[in-house]
């Protein structure tokens, strides 16, 4: 009879190297990042899954990889949080060059029209960004990541489709140009304008559109060639940090986040519940709306400074759509 052949003794053990410390479990609530070019949203959450020391990591937003800037992550019950910071308005710096049209309608994709740019004049592009501004009808880029019959409409394009996505609404509420140059190409191939932009617009808008479709306003196509987020509802770049900055987090030192109550603070109304309205509201119970008469959600912090739930209001009472601290 043949024995197994037998396991790893003592001394197998003893060399083999530790395992690293598992890092702390990041408290509950949001961490803005300022993302650098070249990352894909997704590689981010990831590169945050290792840092909070919780795989319950998500993001509120996708950022193109060519694009930096603020990142919205939100780490344990702070995901649930996250739909509604997806909504919010966002505001972005970026650098829209007239005279060349791509695939893509940015700096990754192929050249698809080369033009003159030279006498396009900073009237005629103020006045083809202020036919860009306010309540207007946006066709996405077709290489955005939404879904037609299932499927990414990026994902259609790679593979040779041809992808027509229809127009939808969306606000640009501010677009501001604040700076134009010329630049010379190459082999005697014209000039082209960069002219940087500032943008504040609702969720859903694409800058990479707008640059497409201002240079189609005036004739000689244009793409974007740099992009950054600087603000998504209250988070901005000032509270933003570098991925090197959150590595560089202590291994036994929990991850410093942005409290629920805090972060729901920036993004909402607030009502300060009494001892009672907050037991209530912890059994999913409705309180009295009082003054609040808001449709929108409003933030209910206890008088212990913790999220209790988000109310939305229905005639004399305010009932919670999520409850964070329940009973």
């Amino acid at each position: 009879m043949t024995s197994a052949p037998a396991g790893p003794g003592p001394t197998d053990r003893a060399q083999r190297p530790p395992r690293p410390a598992r890092r702390p479990t990041a408290p509950d609530g949001l961490v803005v990042v300022d993302k650098p070019a070249g990352w894909t949203s997704h590689d981010v959450v990831a590169r945050m899954r290792g840092i909070a020391g919780t795989r319950k990591v998500g993001h509120a937003g996708t950022l193109d990889p060519m694009a930096t800037g603020v990142l919205v992550l939100g780490i344990g019950r702070a995901t649930r949080l996250l739909a509604y910071v997806v909504g919010a308005d966002k505001e972005y710096l970026a650098t829209i060059r007239l005279g060349v049209s791509t695939t893509t309608d940015d700096a990754e994709g192929e050249v698809l029209t080369r033009a003159d740019a030279s006498a396009v004049t900073r009237v005629a592009i103020d006045a083809a960004v202020g036919a860009l501004t306010g309540p207007i009808e946006q066709v996405p880029s077709s290489v955005s990541a939404i879904k037609v019959d299932g499927r990414r409409a990026y994902a259609r394009v790679r593979a040779g489709e041809q992808v027509e996505l229809a127009g939808r609404p969306v606000t640009v509420s501010r677009f501001e140009v604040r700076a134009v140059q010329e630049v010379g190409l190459p082999h005697d191939a014209g000039v082209v304008l960069d002219v940087d932009v500032r943008v504040v617009c609702t969720s859903g808008t694409y800058v990479r559109a707008l640059a497409r479709d201002l240079g189609g306003a005036l004739g000689v196509g244009g793409h974007l060639t740099a992009l950054r987020r600087t603000r998504v509802g209250g988070y901005g770049l000032e509270v933003a940090r570098t991925l090197e900055e959150l590595v560089a987090v202590a291994d036994d030192t929990p991850l410093d986040v942005l409290p629920l109550a805090q972060a729901a603070r920036a993004m909402f109304p607030v009502r300060d519940l009494t001892p009672e309205e907050a037991s209530a509201l912890s059994f999913g119970k409705h309180i009295d709306a009082g003054e609040l008469g808001a449709s929108e959600p409003v933030a209910a912090i206890a008088p212990d400074g913790t999220l209790v739930a988000l109310l939305t209001t229905s005639g004399p009472h305010a009932r919670p759509v999520l409850v964070f601290a329940p009973a």
